[in-house]
């Protein structure tokens, strides 16, 4: 295909996944029951660190952990007593377990007490294009708090060459306003086109197919590629075509 015919082709995959319908069988409902900005994040933030594995038991699970914390997220994570932190102990996600989940809510209320909140401590460097070393910063910040060591896995880090699609794609929830209601756009200082593709199984295989990208593994090298080649078709809002790429993955097994 040529480049004309490509962003012809996408962006009308785009017009037919990213549009309120794709909230009803997709992790991002769980932000959308939230109105307060804090709980949007937090939901989000929370949703999107679980979301490896079959969507339904993301979601259930999800859900289930927002039970837990009232369904008041930055309350909980603000005035939590210890008594409140263990009641999360029955909660798994695969191999994020109740140990994981009180650290993340520890690590929370420290950047929401010390660093000004999620917005603030993801913010990119005015010099910079992407999100690289803004979430290596984030890890640093989140685990400068006493943790256990296991739960480090839980937060990627792009300096160590991963992909970290699971913050990738929390930060498109916050970041791009797509003005069809299904990503919210509410974290005003950041821009849409920093923002890279959650590159997963899926998106990986099709921008392949597509010839968007060359690299075998599913690695930050691999998203700075596919980065370059969304970002000639859209450089204000390189991001959209994650829509694109999953629907052609997850719905028509392009």
């Amino acid at each position: 295909m040529k480049k004309s015919e490509l962003k012809e082709f996408l962006d009308e995959k785009v017009i037919l996944y990213n549009n309120p319908k794709f909230i009803e069988s997709d992790p991002i409902q769980i932000p959308h029951l939230f109105s307060i900005k804090e709980d949007i994040e937090i939901a989000g933030f929370l949703t999107a660190t679980i979301s490896w594995g079959n969507r339904k038991m993301i979601i259930k699970n999800a859900s289930k952990m927002m039970g837990l914390l009232d369904n008041s997220p930055y309350d909980f994570v603000l005035n939590h007593s210890e008594k409140e932190l263990k009641s999360l102990e029955n909660f798994v996600h695969r191999t994020f377990n109740s140990v994981d989940l009180q650290q993340f809510i520890s690590s929370l209320k420290h950047i929401y007490t010390q660093h000004k909140g999620l917005e603030n401590v993801l913010k990119v460097d005015e010099k910079e294009t992407d999100y690289k070393n803004s979430i290596h910063h984030f890890k640093e910040v989140f685990f400068e708090i006493p943790h256990q060591q296991r739960t480090q896995k839980h937060v990627s880090d792009p300096l160590k060459n991963s992909a970290a699609k699971r913050i990738n794609m929390f930060l498109r929830w916050m970041v791009r306003n797509d003005n069809f209601g299904v990503d919210f756009g509410i974290w005003k200082t950041h821009k849409a086109a920093n923002l890279s593709c959650p590159l997963d199984v899926h998106s990986g295989n099709v921008a392949r197919k597509l010839k968007l990208l060359l690299r075998k593994q599913n690695d930050w090298k691999a998203l700075s590629e596919l980065d370059n080649n969304l970002r000639k078709l859209d450089k204000k809002d390189p991001v959209k075509y994650d829509f694109a790429l999953f629907g052609l993955g997850v719905f028509e097994k392009f």
